[in-house]
């Protein structure tokens, strides 16, 4: 019991002094979490992914990466850019598929990525890696983030996607007077947000919110199959 006990505070211990004052948030959660797994390779597939990115072609800087399903949380992680670290080397990666049957914490990554890492023979490797906000030399706040809504989509039926993203979405919201209410959308696992309902207007507002709570607001997105609406920004 002793032995446990002592362990558990070393640890704790050993977090906090690596918190540091002035750490922005990401860093103090990195600092707590560091996820242990392994990664293999595959042929990558953006547009064809289980993050539904159809539209969508990865930054330069940036690699891609299939999730397993035991983290795949409702397709909550899609979009949201992880440092992967092997044998003193480092890779930055998008989420932008799922790995169906895969171990927890599991990376299935494109093989350009795995090469940055260790020869490709080598199949299966033990790797560390952590959520991080996308690179600014792969998508900086200036870069604004997208709303893309699906095929079929119009007043009766709605359903959308946030492309382009720096942090992952945790939210989407629509109103259709302004920002006065908002009604929130169900998420899939399919990496859209629906409301089977529709909001029975032509237009709308859009709001999104990302895991750490920053939020952007689009104004005037038509209720249209594939369009495309660029937001003013990003999340901060």
């Amino acid at each position: 019991m002793y032995t446990q006990a002592a362990t558990i505070l070393a640890f704790a211990t050993a977090a906090l002094a690596s918190v540091t004052p002035g750490m922005k948030l990401d860093e103090r959660s990195l600092v707590r979490r560091s996820l242990s797994g392994q990664a293999t390779y595959y042929g990558g597939n953006v547009q064809g992914g289980a993050c539904s990115f159809s539209t969508y072609t990865l930054p330069s800087g940036l690699y891609g990466t299939a999730l397993s399903d035991s983290n795949w949380n409702t397709a909550g992680n899609c979009g949201g850019c992880i440092s992967v670290n092997y044998g003193g080397k480092s890779v930055t990666a998008m989420i932008i598929d799922e790995c169906p049957g895969c171990g927890s914490n599991h990376l299935d990554l494109f093989p350009d990525a795995f090469k940055a890492l260790d020869n490709p023979s080598a199949g299966v490797i033990d790797v560390t890696w952590d959520y991080i906000v996308c690179p600014t030399s792969a998508i900086s706040a200036s870069d604004p983030l997208e709303i893309h809504m699906k095929s079929g989509v119009s007043e009766y039926w709605f359903s959308a996607q946030v492309v382009g993203a720096r942090r992952r979405t945790s939210k989407l919201e629509v109103s259709t007077d302004q920002g006065s209410t908002w009604q929130a959308a169900d998420r899939t696992d399919y990496n859209f947000y629906e409301i089977n309902s529709g909001v029975g207007a032509s237009s709308a507002w859009v709001r999104t919110t990302s895991n750490v709570g920053t939020t952007v607001v689009v104004k005037d997105v038509p209720m249209t199959g594939d369009s495309v609406t660029k937001a003013g920004e990003n999340y901060s």
